[in-house]
């Protein structure tokens, strides 16, 4: 077969055997710059609507009157079935589940507690509806209810979802299975049992009749509130080309000098973080790489639904604009390592102290689970092990275990480090060649798992790193910085750039 060749000298030896000529080296370089090979188009076709689908759009019609019918219906049960609610007109939507997917990673458990990028639900899926379906059916949140479809019937919680169309029910697959090992077995429901293989991924004629039982579902979107401040900062470009301050005039910080602590110097490095609010997506990505990195472990349903899910690192969601078509902001929050930390305050034994290289280190020996550090946490980002999470007696999850790392045990607080693990070892190499750490030579795990590369870390002091850069950046703010806490870890504010036509304020 011959050596291995590289895919570039493949790709280019193709096109060459494709268009031979004389002048093929001016059209490869044209075709690498465009991005596209030139006269490689397919030829336009000519399409229209099928029956189906003017079917489907005669079903939607039909729903939205019933919806207008029952604007004043309240969503929930036990006031007998209001009009609507064995409407035929619904249409469903299957789509692969964002964490199990299709079931395949359903024996998971780190999969399974991932909470959903949307719904933030654990452990389950539901079938997802807009405000004004359920409340045109009669429905109420995590509310059972029966799915008809095609003479085949589920039984499903509801999960109603702002921004959802209207006139359909999402569902998602990979749930319900009966044999899928400790982990997967029975959780949720099966949205395969009504699907069909003519129309396997949407359809019509879906009928959604509540039950009046609730099934409580474990979402960590209620955990860890901070509502009511300026937390995921957004604006348009015409806000920031009148005022490219007006992100950090929203809440000020107070003046450097406004502190009991006495000023600390860092004259080695100084880590720290920027958090791009423009790139991140909110896939998650992030989240499991921390917990596959520290020995996180995942801690089941009932323990979720209490508030006591471990994860290091989350991203909350909010909604922003009109409930029924909302702009969906994400935002990774993970422990802010403050220059002014609030949990080194409390600890009476110093398991929480501050690194002379500006980390909130987390002496994990020391700690007597006193929980005072996580109380007195305004960002909410600490974990305490309320049981014994941490499996040490399977053998296999022992395997799992990353040396590098502490596995936590009962009456223990964690927190992120900022894989300090990964600091230590590129120190050593540094110090090993006599230099510093070079700039991008430290890649914390959620920075190298984020496919938007959207997390930045680096030194601070070093004027000409990368993560220096963004933080001088006028729209960069700290989370929560007008408490005087001095955050290490910062973000960018996120930018729209609306149509003119369509903004009310008409910037752009």
């Amino acid at each position: 077969q011959g050596p291995p060749r590289a895919g570039y000298d493949i790709v280019r030896d193709h096109w060459r055997r494709m268009r031979p000529g004389e002048d093929f080296e001016r059209l490869w370089r044209k075709s690498v710059h465009d991005g596209v090979v030139e006269g490689t188009a397919l030829p336009e076709k000519t399409v229209s609507l099928s029956g189906s689908f003017r079917r489907t759009e005669t079903a939607r019609t039909g729903l939205d009157r019933k919806v207008e019918s029952n604007v004043g219906v309240g969503a929930g049960a036990g006031s007998g079935e209001p009009e609507g609610a064995g409407s035929d007109a619904l249409e469903i939507i299957f789509r692969p589940d964002p964490t199990v997917w299709d079931g395949r990673f359903a024996n998971n458990g780190w999969l399974q507690e991932l909470p959903k990028p949307l719904t933030k639900l654990t452990w389950d899926n539901a079938a997802l509806i807009s405000p004004v379906t359920a409340r045109a059916l009669g429905l109420a949140n995590q509310e059972l209810a029966d799915l008809d479809y095609r003479g085949r019937t589920v039984r499903a919680p509801v999960w109603i979802l702002s921004g959802h169309p209207e006139g359909s029910v999402t569902v998602h697959l990979g749930y319900g299975r009966r044999r899928a090992g400790r982990w997967g077995s029975g959780a949720g429901f099966d949205a395969s049992a009504i699907r069909t293989s003519d129309d396997p991924w949407f359809g019509s004629g879906l009928a959604v009749r509540g039950t009046g039982r609730i099934a409580p579902l474990s979402c960590t979107q209620p955990h860890h509130r901070m509502e009511g401040r300026h937390l995921v900062r957004s604006g348009t470009i015409g806000e920031y080309l009148r005022n490219p301050s007006f992100v950090r005039d929203m809440d000020p910080p107070p003046p450097p000098g406004l502190t009991l602590f006495p000023p600390v110097r860092y004259e080695g490095y100084a880590w720290g973080m920027s958090i791009d609010l423009n790139a991140c997506i909110g896939c998650n990505a992030c989240v499991v790489a921390c917990q596959a990195e520290n020995n996180v472990p995942f801690v089941g349903r009932d323990q979720v639904a209490r508030g006591r899910e471990m994860h290091w690192l989350r991203i909350d969601r909010y909604d922003e604009g009109d409930p029924e078509n909302p702009t969906t902001l994400h935002q990774p929050v993970l422990c802010m390592h403050c220059e002014n930390a609030p949990c080194e305050l409390v600890c009476p034994v110093a398991a929480t102290v501050h690194s002379s290289e500006g980390l909130n280190d987390m002496v994990y020996n020391r700690c007597v689970g006193t929980r005072y550090c996580s109380n007195n946490c305004p960002y909410k980002v600490r974990r305490f092990n309320f049981l014994q999470y941490a499996d040490y007696e399977t053998p296999s999850l022992r395997l799992l275990h990353n040396p590098n790392v502490t596995v936590r045990s009962r009456g223990v607080m964690e927190k992120c480090t900022y894989c300090v693990q990964r600091i230590n070892a590129a120190r050593i190499v540094a110090e090993k060649e006599d230099r510093r750490v070079r700039d991008g030579e430290i890649v914390t795990a959620c920075q190298a798992a984020c496919p938007a590369e959207a997390i930045v870390f680096g030194d601070i002091n070093d004027r000409a790193s990368r993560v220096s850069r963004l933080k001088s950046e006028p729209h960069d703010y700290g989370l929560l910085a007008e408490l005087n806490t001095r955050p290490r870890t910062s973000y960018l504010a996120r930018f729209r750039n609306p149509n003119p036509a369509l903004a009310e304020d008409g910037t752009a």
